[in-house]
């Protein structure tokens, strides 16, 4: 069985005009909601064999508060600048690229590409997922390469305001 967590970045700021997209860093919520939505996480026991993330700041920030509240070495986060500008159909290319010895692997990015790749994985129809909301998708099978359209089941799907 394989676990995918895919975890759209919190909140960020677009308080600064001269920023890039890419540079833009967490707001006040952001910073708020990453390390309670991690908590969570660690509270149920969760635990990657495998972190990615897009490099953009506001989703490698996102990653390493993960990181730390779920005892992964923040050095092992791996950025993947293809997540930053991915669609459904890229980031499930790096999905099925995925080592097969990892079997609980999250994937920190963006909207839209998260909301369209958990409805295309699992036969539920989310429509947007918030800033730092959480999915978990488990899938039958011992390959990431063999995960398929409408092959997951969403076991979870959580967000800031989702409440505990």
């Amino acid at each position: 069985m394989k676990r995918l967590y895919l975890v759209r970045h919190a909140k960020s700021s677009w308080q600064e005009s001269t920023l890039s997209d890419f540079d833009r860093p967490l707001n006040r919520r952001g910073e708020r909601d990453a390390p309670q939505m991690a908590e969570r996480l660690a509270r149920r026991g969760v635990r990657p064999d495998r972190l990615l993330s897009s490099g953009a700041v506001r989703a490698i920030t996102t990653a390493r508060v993960l990181a730390e509240a779920l005892k992964y070495p923040a050095s092992a986060i791996e950025e993947n600048n293809r997540i930053y500008e991915a669609d459904a159909g890229d980031l499930l290319a790096i999905v099925r690229a995925l080592d097969r010895q990892w079997d609980t692997v999250m994937v920190v990015g963006h909207n839209p590409a998260m909301t369209d790749l958990v409805n295309a994985l699992t036969d539920e129809i989310v429509e947007n997922v918030p800033t730092c909301g959480i999915m978990e998708i488990v899938f039958d099978g011992d390959d990431w390469a063999g995960i398929d359209i409408g092959g997951g089941h969403l076991a979870a799907f959580d967000f800031p305001r989702n409440g505990d």
